[in-house]
């Protein structure tokens, strides 16, 4: 389960219920309207940059490049990563030892600097607890476990950034370890490409409601700590991040933004409820929060 599995985390439970209420658009959504919108970026369209590394074989090129890696890890402060993490690692650096080694020791201080080792359910459950993230009970059309984020319910500066960072760790290596889980899918229809699809699944979906936020929802230095994060320490794990119903207010933050995701800013598509709900689930596994 790469990365995450060096941690032990148990799968995060939705939380907050419902929005208690119905809500309504505080302003039409400039992205998904306007002519030029990111809406018009496909999956299909993307760059293969962010597609899963090629994949494992037990070649004796490939065992010794393993080999070699936990010789040199093995007398590493942190410990060395677990074998599945290695793996992902060096396959996402062409297994290159020189380059997975490397880049595996970063990946091990930035956990060790923002105290993101063995982050526990009760580590963060009083952030779970207002609502504003949560690991959607059922996968994709794609087959990806799903992590939705309902901005609106950020406050920033309401939790430490210490806080943050670790709800956000944790969310991530939750929604990985389901990767190599048996997933509960509701009963209808599939193509058999399809359900292949969904058995070598190797990322995960980040859902992004931006439906009624204001300004006090958009939080820069936790935008800052995620943009490091998922590149650098969950190396092509995000596989897409969908922005749902972005307001007016959110154009010129992501303006700001944008310039410093650099070539990840092609993972983004911004999308209706509508186009959620049509492309990327079925009427029972869409969250119960875009169903209206």
């Amino acid at each position: 389960m790469a990365a995450a599995s060096i941690m032990s985390s148990q799968a995060a439970t939705e939380a907050g219920g419902s929005f208690g209420g119905s809500l309504k658009h505080s302003a039409r959504s400039f992205f998904c309207s306007s002519s030029s919108s990111p809406c018009n970026l496909s999956s299909q369209h993307r760059s293969n940059d962010f597609a899963a590394p090629e994949p494992w074989t037990d070649s004796a090129s490939n065992i010794q490049a393993l080999q070699q890696v936990q010789r040199r890890l093995s007398n590493h402060p942190q410990g060395c990563p677990d074998e599945a993490t290695l793996i992902w690692f060096l396959r996402d650096s062409d297994f290159s030892v020189d380059a997975a080694e490397s880049r595996l020791k970063a990946m091990l201080t930035w956990r060790t600097t923002n105290r993101l080792f063995n982050v526990c359910h009760g580590d963060v459950a009083p952030q779970l607890q207002t609502g504003k993230a949560y690991l959607h009970g059922c996968l994709d059309l794609a087959g990806r476990p799903t992590v939705v984020i309902r901005a609106r319910k950020h406050i920033s500066g309401q939790f430490p950034i210490a806080e943050s960072k670790r709800l956000s760790a944790y969310m991530i290596d939750s929604a990985l370890s389901l990767l190599q889980q048996p997933q509960r899918r509701h009963e209808h229809p599939q193509k058999q490409q399809q359900q292949q699809q969904q058995q070598q699944q190797e990322q995960i979906l980040w859902i992004v409601d931006l439906q009624g936020i204001s300004m006090s929802n958009i939080d820069l230095a936790f935008v800052m700590f995620v943009l490091q994060a998922v590149p650098e320490c969950y190396p092509k794990r995000v596989g897409q991040v969908l922005f749902v119903d972005a307001p007016w207010i959110f154009k010129a933050p992501w303006e700001a933004f944008k310039p410093l995701l650099r070539k990840y800013a092609a993972l983004v598509r911004f999308v209706s409820r509508r186009q959620l709900a049509k492309e990327y689930f079925t009427a029972d596994t869409l969250p119960a929060d875009f169903k209206n």
